[in-house]
């Protein structure tokens, strides 16, 4: 019955939802994409280099390419049973009681959570860089969530 009306409120995504800064991962898909094909296109281009260098200006392509990727893995999942954060190189699943608060404050780089074991998490995958109206709607649609799963309204604000 809890889900009922958070399925009645605007706000509120229904789940399962994710949360992902689609514009910096389009750029950051793209810009990879591209410079591995410039990379390339010059390896092959250029007619005095040996196979062992065409071959360092491709491996240093996908080397670009790969961590372009992963800057752009970044994501939070929220489903009937928790939230999963993907950062980096990390991932984190967590029940909705172990979330006590989102933040998203002034000069923030991404969200905050806020957990019950006292310590923070930051949530990557809600980053206000190039689309920071659609990061505080994400923001505050996870913090509903939060508040309507969890045990968010126990804290102090």
């Amino acid at each position: 019955m809890s889900a009922e009306p958070a399925l009645e409120l605007p706000n509120v995504p229904s789940l399962p939802v994710t949360f992902r800064p689609t514009r910096t991962r389009a750029v950051l898909c793209t810009v990879g994409i591209a410079q591995l094909a410039a990379l390339t296109a010059i390896a092959m281009l250029l007619p005095k280099l040996t196979g062992g260098e065409r071959m360092s200006f491709v491996g240093t392509g996908l080397l670009i390419l790969a961590v372009l990727l992963l800057l752009a893995r970044p994501k939070v999942v929220a489903r009937q049973e928790g939230i999963t954060v993907v950062n980096l190189t990390t991932k984190r699943e967590l029940a909705w009681a172990q979330v006590l608060r989102v933040n998203l404050r002034q000069g923030d780089p991404w969200v905050h959570l806020d957990l019950a074991d006292g310590t923070s998490l930051p949530a990557m995958g809600i980053q206000p860089g190039i689309a920071r109206e659609a990061a505080i709607r994400d923001a505050r649609a996870l913090r509903e969530l939060t508040e309507n799963h969890g045990t968010g309204n126990h804290t102090a604000g």
